[in-house]
């Protein structure tokens, strides 16, 4: 086998970890949350269930997940629960994946 010419694309150590959190944004339910918290900012649960169309179960339950996670943050308020965005990555992550995708269409065609 020939020397590597590049580096891995994750560290061996951080395979598990890495795997998980994409895991966690590949759900379509869970990537329409984080996009409209990085659209809207803070939100509570009814502000994302009328603005998602997802009932309030499912939205709270991806809610849930994300922060497990560490991808958003939650704020209460009184009976309301605010959350944001809790990852910085988040962004640059979706917009690599996004122009590559329209790359590779815009090739494809």
């Amino acid at each position: 086998m020939s020397e590597p010419t590049n580096p891995p694309l994750v560290p061996e150590s951080q395979i598990e970890r890495v795997a998980r959190r994409l895991k966690i944004m590949g759900d379509p339910v869970r990537l329409q949350l984080l996009n409209l918290l990085r659209v809207h900012g803070e939100m509570n649960v009814q502000e994302l269930v009328d603005t998602s169309g997802q009932r309030q179960a499912n939205v709270s339950k991806h809610l849930g997940i994300l922060m497990r996670e560490g991808l958003v943050s939650r704020r209460k308020e009184g009976v309301k629960a605010f959350y944001s965005l809790d990852d910085p990555s988040l962004p640059g992550i979706c917009v690599l994946v996004t122009n590559q995708l329209e790359t590779g269409n815009a090739a494809a065609t």
